[in-house]
């Protein structure tokens, strides 16, 4: 009888640690917020929440796309938008239409007053999933997104861009990958992150066969990969790698 109380309560132990701590890609990212808003002042933490180099790293995302065939006057959808690094500068250049998804609520005001765009819309998502109808857009990008999903998520979200594209439309996104030896810092600091249990986003790498499978089983036409030390635009190297497909016209 002892016995089984004890084998009881270890399961149970080990229930409620499996249990423990944010479950979903939101709470994740959300307490991740929540954690550096308690270690540096608000605008530093929503700024550090989505990578260093803020304003640099914005103009070589609107340059990047600019470079892809964004127009003036085009429909960007701007998926995990963080708290607008790249919305600040396109919202000089950009006269249509935008739309800025994220799954942290923090991170979606910060970037909606910092455009001040009233006339763009900037949404909270729970989960994987663009809000707009289909066929709407002419261009979806991920910058810093897919990089921290699992590759069964990325691939949805790429399923949700084709669906929002118009016929002819492009996405692009940045990722991870191991021939780029810089990434290397990504995949030791995801290392330290799971030692010590720390709550973080995820770090994955992604290989480009992988991409190249992901974009014949949606039917997508790959129009450029290219390492992320390459300056593909004069603004300088993205640092990560991206990927451009084409949506059949």
């Amino acid at each position: 009888m002892v016995s089984l109380l004890r084998n009881a309560r270890a399961s149970a132990k080990k229930f409620l640690r499996s249990r423990a701590g944010p479950q979903s890609l939101k709470e994740v990212n959300t307490l991740f917020v929540d954690i550096l808003k308690t270690r540096m002042p608000y605008d530093e933490a929503m700024q550090h929440a989505i990578g260093g180099a803020f304003e640099e790293m914005g103009r070589k995302e609107l340059a990047l796309l600019q470079h892809y065939g964004l127009a003036a006057d085009g429909y960007l959808i701007d998926v995990g938008c963080g708290a607008g690094r790249l919305a600040q500068p396109l919202s000089q250049y950009l006269r249509g239409r935008y739309l800025g998804t994220d799954l942290v609520p923090d991170l979606i005001a910060h970037a909606r007053k910092l455009t001040g765009r009233k006339d763009w819309r900037f949404e909270i998502v729970d989960h994987i999933g663009i809000p707009e109808q289909d066929g709407a857009a002419d261009m979806v990008c991920f910058f810093s997104v897919l990089t921290h999903l699992r590759h069964e998520q990325s691939f949805w979200y790429l399923e949700e861009a084709k669906r929002v594209l118009k016929p002819g439309g492009i996405v692009v996104f940045s990722f991870l990958e191991f021939r780029e030896a810089s990434h290397m810092e990504a995949f030791w600091h995801a290392l330290k992150v799971a030692k010590h249990q720390a709550t973080a986003p995820l770090n994955v790498f992604v290989d480009r066969d992988g991409i190249r499978r992901w974009a014949e089983a949606l039917a997508m036409d790959v129009i450029d990969i290219r390492v992320g030390s390459e300056a593909v635009v004069p603004e300088g190297a993205l640092g990560q790698s991206h990927c451009v497909l084409r949506k059949a016209a």
